[in-house]
């Protein structure tokens, strides 16, 4: 009784509590008392001013806008960014969009570094001594690869980073590297994290990047089909991608171990609170770099799964993606673990927004058992009655005779995300593993509301215009489709 009669006791008014517990005397003291009074709420009010004009962007943004993002810093740089592929060979479209091969972009890059030129790689076989084969595809992958032994012997720093391989694997590719001049350090991933390096991406002269799902394979190049991009002329760009790069370099020593924290040299500005603004193609963008696992990313770097989540959570029209496994599983882990977070989001965005969902996962001779049904499991969500908009399909790389013999060759590589705001190109593949324990990255560009330059499509629209050649191309199969079954698929 005494507690709740004590929440009854009368507060005093703000002017009580000012001018207690003594009372002015005089008309002097009183006038003063007054005075205080009038300059502490004039300063109350003007902080509160103060606040919503240089903070209101981290409160949502003003009244309308579209980002809730804060502005990043800004980069002053003429950044190209382009988008380039690898066809397989016997693989041709009807229509839709085309764009320079993957193995000119990196030759490109190799003949324009001056100064250094480091690779974050998986592993190497860019000649195809692996399959003891005489296979003419190969052709440019061996061209590179002696595009790349000329630099060293001209004065340009070559670094390669490669994932420490867990048994054998060919190490001819990386031997010439050495015998060339080049450094190279293999990261111990499964020591550090119980994972991989499956990184993919080139740093020249801390002024061009190329990033992608292209492996350093000669297969990548004619075999296999494969997206990334190449950025030129955006030093703000690579020089970030630079500190991820470093970090796999320092964990490459012997004995190392992930630091934590990471030292300051490491952290980044760029993230997904404070994106990188810049003019991509004479094109306003914001953006920046996440990294996998989050034992990698230092101060300030966005882990990749936010990202990606992140992504899908801002989509209003549509969500499409396209990679080559997709599995809401824990898919190295045992005991076997359930892992839904892609999963989750996906579904949420379709059931509490209405956001179309377009989902094109790769199948070969190599794809898991269980991933039909969980594919079935997404797609059953669209029916005459819900009106939920998802729809998964399978892509199908053709082999004939002499393609089919070629080993871990004709699939569909692609690991990346379009929305109608943004675009994710990355380096792994959609499975619990990839973003909790494998060494991976990813370029996020956001171009909401952005008009090309010229009237020249931005590079989300160039990203969504691949997806749609590909899903509406022959190679593109309903889950059910008996004619993929013949053709290097065989889960059906």
């Amino acid at each position: 009784m005494k507690l709740y009669s004590a929440y009854q006791q009368p507060k005093p008014r703000m002017e009580e509590q000012l001018l207690s517990p003594v009372m002015p005397r005089t008309l002097a003291e009183k006038n003063a008392r007054w005075a205080l009074l009038i300059t502490l709420l004039g300063t109350m009010v003007l902080c509160a001013l103060l606040t919503q004009l240089l903070f209101w962007p981290r409160l949502g943004g003003p009244p309308g806008g579209k980002s809730n993002q804060a502005p990043g810093p800004t980069c002053k740089d003429p950044c190209q960014a382009v988008l380039v592929e690898s066809i397989p060979e016997g693989l041709t479209f009807a229509s839709g969009p085309t764009h320079p091969t993957i193995s000119q972009a990196w030759l490109d890059l190799a003949a324009g570094a001056h100064r250094s030129l480091d690779i974050a790689s998986f592993y190497w076989t860019l000649t195809n001594q692996d399959t003891r084969t005489q296979e003419p595809s190969a052709q440019q992958g061996e061209r590179v690869l002696q595009e790349l032994l000329n630099l060293a012997p001209k004065g340009v720093n070559v670094r390669v980073a490669v994932s420490k391989p867990n048994g054998p694997q060919p190490q001819a590719d990386l031997q010439a590297l050495l015998d060339s001049g080049a450094q190279i350090r293999m990261v111990d991933m499964q020591r550090l994290t119980h994972g991989v390096l499956h990184t993919k991406f080139w740093v020249v002269d801390q002024t061009h990047i190329y990033i992608g799902s292209a492996n350093m394979d000669w297969r990548s190049l004619t075999q296999v089909k494969e997206l990334g991009v190449v950025v030129y002329n955006c030093s703000c760009l690579a020089q970030d991608l630079a500190k991820v790069f470093e970090a796999y370099w320092y964990l490459g020593q012997s004995g190392s171990a992930i630091p934590s924290p990471w030292p300051d040299s490491y952290a980044t500005r760029y993230n997904l609170d404070s994106p990188l603004q810049l003019q991509l193609n004479g094109t306003p963008a914001r953006v920046y770099f996440s990294s996998a696992p989050p034992s990698l990313c230092p101060a300030g770097r966005t882990p990749d799964l936010s990202a990606l989540l992140s992504l899908v959570d801002d989509a209003r029209g549509f969500v499409y993606v396209a990679v080559m496994n997709y599995l809401p599983t824990m898919e190295f882990s045992h005991p076997r673990r359930f892992w839904p977070a892609i999963d989750d989001g996906l579904r949420r965005a379709a059931y509490e927004r209405g956001v179309k969902v377009r989902l094109l996962v790769s199948c070969w001779d190599h794809s898991e058992p269980s991933l039909l049904p969980f594919l079935r499991s997404l797609a059953a969500l669209q029916d005459n009655r819900t009106h939920y908009d998802v729809q998964v399909r399978l892509f199908v790389v053709p082999a004939d005779e002499a393609q089919a013999r070629i080993p871990y060759a004709r699939v569909n590589h692609n690991k990346y995300m379009v929305t109608d705001r943004a675009a994710y190109i990355g380096t792994s593949n959609w499975s619990g593993s990839y973003f909790t324990q494998t060494a991976g990255s990813a370029l996020v560009v956001n171009q909401t509301g952005a008009a090309g330059a010229a009237g020249d499509p931005g590079l989300r629209e160039q990203l969504e215009a691949v997806f749609l050649r590909d899903w509406d191309s022959v190679y593109s199969h309903e889950l059910d489709d008996p004619l993929a079954a013949g053709n290097s698929c065989r889960l059906l």
